[in-house]
């Protein structure tokens, strides 16, 4: 009886994290759509497809998948010089946005997720708070 008891007490705390996970993307991903619009639009158009040898896509992204830590850095700090995304160089220059924490976590959780990149591990504000300017 007391197995049974701990077994369902585990798989209660695992389904109820991996439900609240689920909702709490869903949400960041919700808010990082709306601040992707406002900012991010312009230069990575409406589909993330970027603009050719200009603005790097954000769709099917290597560089952003493989590069967690950089990729929320350049939407934290901003970004210059040399960019290579699905084997395609881009040099040029993407300024700070002025976004704060909380809203390069909801972006980065939104561009991560959509347009066919996935990620397992949704972005955290601990993570964006511990990514420092270089």
């Amino acid at each position: 009886m007391k197995t049974f008891i701990l077994c369902y007490l585990a798989t209660t705390m695992g389904l109820s994290i991996f439900i609240f996970q689920d909702t709490e993307l869903k949400e960041s991903m919700q808010r990082g759509s709306e601040i992707y619009a406002d900012f991010c639009v312009t230069c990575h158009l409406e589909k993330g497809e970027g603009v050719a040898n200009t603005f790097p896509p954000l769709a099917g992204s290597d560089y952003l998948i493989k590069n967690r830590e950089g990729s929320i850095r350049g939407i934290k700090y901003g970004q210059n010089g040399t960019l290579i995304v699905n084997n395609i160089t881009y040099k040029g220059v993407m300024p700070p946005m002025g976004l704060e924490d909380e809203e390069v976590v909801d972006v980065m959780n939104f561009i991560a997720n959509s347009w066919g990149n996935t990620t397992n591990e949704i972005v955290t504000l601990e993570e964006v708070q511990a990514i420092q300017k270089k």
